[in-house]
């Protein structure tokens, strides 16, 4: 971790055993996303680092390879949805609890802020700061593995175990899609447009349902 810092390594860590939490019935996973989001910003304050600034993302959003993979998290979640209204539908009901959204259509402007303000500070504090550390002493591969299992675990609730694990699968599948945008932009902006995009599918499918 030669480098890392010793505090950035410290808040590495404590984000990945406060994912743990929700093994032991201790919803504080939330708690890893608010260190996420503290340290990125010393990150950045301690490098002079700008290279989240919103001004790059209009020259980013002109690639359109990169669109394909913006949009490809959103392909995950049809295909999970379709998959699940086949041979699971009571993982529709799973999500809903997990996610403990309790809104209705005629609040879609507040889903959609709740959203956009949920993806982009997970997106900070998984990718913006753990994943783009740990890719600092770790190949790319590995280190989108390793932030993708630990943002899965985060998001683990108790329940039947097939609706568990499928649910578990599909988080695992859309984070490593979240960290290859983030990795081929280097802009946490980015991810989080990915990432806002399935969830709001996720909702809106939800709701319908």
């Amino acid at each position: 971790m030669a480098n890392v810092s010793r505090i950035l390594l410290i808040a590495i860590v404590l984000m990945t055993l406060i994912s743990f939490s929700n093994f032991f019935g201790i919803n504080i996973a939330g708690l890893s996303v608010i260190i996420g989001i503290l340290f990125y910003f010393i990150d950045r304050k301690l490098n002079n680092d700008s290279r989240d600034a919103l001004k790059l993302v209009g020259t980013q959003l002109k690639d359109k390879t990169i669109w394909l993979w913006i949009f490809s998290p959103l392909v995950m979640n049809v295909l999970c949805f379709v998959l699940a209204s086949l041979f699971l539908p009571e993982f529709i009901k799973h999500t809903y609890e997990r996610t403990q959204f309790a809104l209705t259509a005629d609040k879609l402007l507040l889903l959609i802020f709740q959203l956009a303000l949920f993806a982009l500070g997970e997106e900070i504090a998984w990718r913006g700061f753990f994943q783009r550390n740990l890719v600092k002493v770790l190949p790319i591969a590995p280190t989108v593995i390793i932030t993708s299992i630990l943002f899965s675990i985060g998001h683990f609730t108790f329940g039947q175990m097939t609706i568990v694990s499928f649910d578990l699968f599909f988080i695992f599948m859309n984070s490593v899609l979240y960290g290859i945008v983030f990795y081929k932009t280097n802009h946490v902006w980015m991810s989080a447009l990915s990432h806002f995009i399935a969830n709001l599918f996720a909702f809106i499918v939800i709701l319908l349902l």
